[in-house]
């Protein structure tokens, strides 16, 4: 039989976890820091951050204002590659939103897209405050090469990212169910349900994001106390 007082603290401990969950998804605030395009550039903070990625016109600004639950704070464009540099948010005064410019876009000259590979790479290498990437792809399509690309290259590097399917309001449920089912196998082989799906019209899928980003800025809080 457990003792009394490690139950009691594997009790508390799980009260805790689901206050920090339930305050995290009530944004108190959710305000802009800085644009950057170099290390020196980089807000100077201790916060825990997440970062966002993802292929242009994914829908990457809609999910974060869909997730703070703000309508313009992350400003949307219909004009892809229009984020050229990196835009961190304070929230809550607690955590770091890092928006980072999307990848792939045909029109943007090899120039500035090369330019912006190394900015994306240096700030997912250097930055020591991020604790996972937000790794965002368009649910309704097959896994690009440059999707698949950015997966190999964050799993070499040992950089944590959860994958988030965007647009599901636009699919039917057994239409989605059967997507998410497809890109799991194309993303993880064996098809282990890893990817979540996300609707930034509905909001729905928007409580398990938050949970699973909750639950690493309470890990690395607590890591940082021991």
């Amino acid at each position: 039989m457990l003792p009394l007082s490690f139950l009691v603290e594997l009790f508390c401990g799980f009260l805790d976890l689901l206050f920090k969950i339930i305050l995290v998804m009530k944004i108190i605030s959710a305000e802009f820091l800085t644009g950057a395009v170099s290390c020196k550039q980089y807000p100077a903070t201790l916060f825990p951050e997440l970062a966002f990625v993802g292929r242009s016109n994914v829908g990457k600004s809609s999910l974060i204002n869909s997730l703070l639950n703000r309508k313009k704070l992350v400003k949307t464009s219909q004009t892809p590659g229009k984020t050229q540099e990196i835009n961190f948010f304070n929230i809550n005064n607690d955590f770091i939103f890092a928006d980072l410019p999307g990848y792939g876009f045909a029109k943007v000259p090899p120039s500035v897209q090369k330019r912006w590979k190394k900015m994306i790479e240096d700030y997912l290498l250097r930055r020591e405050t991020l604790l996972a990437v937000i790794f965002i792809i368009d649910l309704r399509r097959n896994p690009s090469p440059l999707d698949l690309d950015l997966q190999c290259w964050l799993e070499a590097c040992g950089v944590e990212y959860l994958l988030v399917g965007t647009k599901l309001d636009k699919l039917s449920q057994s239409e989605a169910k059967k997507q998410v089912n497809k890109l799991n196998v194309a993303y993880f082989n064996k098809g282990e349900d890893k990817l979540l799906a996300y609707s930034s019209k509905s909001s729905r899928g928007r409580k398990e994001l938050w949970s699973k980003i909750a639950t690493r800025i309470d890990a690395h809080k607590k890591k940082g106390v021991s």
